[in-house]
């Protein structure tokens, strides 16, 4: 049992990324504590661009950490309405707030009951042990 936290107001994916219900049809996503801690420090992130319409599956950019080159992938199908700027000068953020400012990308997804199709925090939880 990892003593990482994963907050039970976030929906998961297998491929260890979160997505949080902005409302309005929107979803915020990163990736969770798990792949942070598993990446090491990160170094540089590529997001997609505002505008760019993915599909569930998608890759929608990749992280660089001092470990490895990881791909993000779109959890959900939509488009993609902003991204962390901030990211781009301070990438570490992944490492150290990835449910808050860490966050990667918001998308517009055309149906949002479908964020209730990713796993709960119980279900990842389970997954990782």
């Amino acid at each position: 049992m990892s003593n990482l936290q994963y907050p039970d107001d976030l929906r998961y994916t297998d491929d260890h990324e979160w997505v949080r219900d902005q409302g309005d049809g929107v979803v915020r996503i990163g990736v969770t504590a798990y792949a942070a801690d598993a990446m090491g420090d990160v170094v540089y992130v590529s997001l997609p661009s505002v505008g760019d319409t993915l599909a569930a599956g998608d890759s929608s950019g990749e992280i660089e950490s001092t470990k490895s080159v990881s791909d993000i992938y779109s959890p959900l199908a939509g488009e993609v309405t902003a991204v962390n700027e901030a990211l781009d000068a301070t990438p570490e953020l992944i490492n150290t707030d990835s449910y808050g400012e860490g966050w990667m990308y918001e998308l517009r997804v055309e149906d949002s009951s479908v964020v209730e199709s990713l796993l709960d925090a119980e279900a990842y939880q389970a997954q990782l042990d």
